[in-house]
């Protein structure tokens, strides 16, 4: 494979790839370090591929120390905590349960919390009971909306709480 060339100055290889996006047109430009830093880019060195085993042995050393040597394993499938550090699986559904205050700790060490915040996935076809959580979310989100008089969003809300609605 050929080095690319600075779109820029056409000299020098290119090492930041900038994607822009004005007015629903994207853009695409391959930039050297000094192109870069004129339109104020810096290239960043590669970030390190962890695996993610590596990662949450990292992370829960302090957490999961002694879990090792128990001899607690899931009921349901078997796997020991030592198996989940080894390849960052979970066997189970079960496993939740099994190592749930470890893993707990873990996630908050992770994501700084244990309770998921933030836009729910809805598959294609929701069940109601999806259907229903996604809309009591987008209520209590245009019930701000009217609070802090940010009409706009809650239009955009009520307009959305009407789609999924049924008719």
């Amino acid at each position: 494979m050929a080095d690319l060339v600075c779109d820029n100055c056409g000299s020098t290889e290119a090492v930041v790839h900038l994607t822009q996006i004005v007015n629903n047109q994207m853009s695409t430009h391959r930039l050297c370090e000094k192109c870069a830093a004129e339109k104020g880019l810096e290239s960043a060195p590669e970030p390190v591929n962890f695996p993610l085993t590596d990662f949450l042995a990292q992370m829960g050393k302090d957490t999961m120390s002694g879990l090792d040597a128990t001899d607690e394993s899931c009921s349901f499938c078997g796997l020991t905590f030592a198996d989940f550090r080894e390849t960052g699986r979970l066997g189970c559904p079960h496993c939740y349960e099994t190592y749930g205050p470890h893993l707990k700790k873990l996630l908050r060490r992770v994501h700084g919390g244990t309770q998921h915040v933030g836009k729910i996935y809805l598959p294609p076809d929701p069940t109601s009971s999806e259907l229903e959580q996604r809309l009591d979310g987008l209520r209590r989100k245009l019930g701000r909306a009217v609070e802090s008089e940010d009409f706009e969003r809650a239009a955009e809300l009520r307009d959305e709480i009407r789609a999924l609605e049924p008719a």
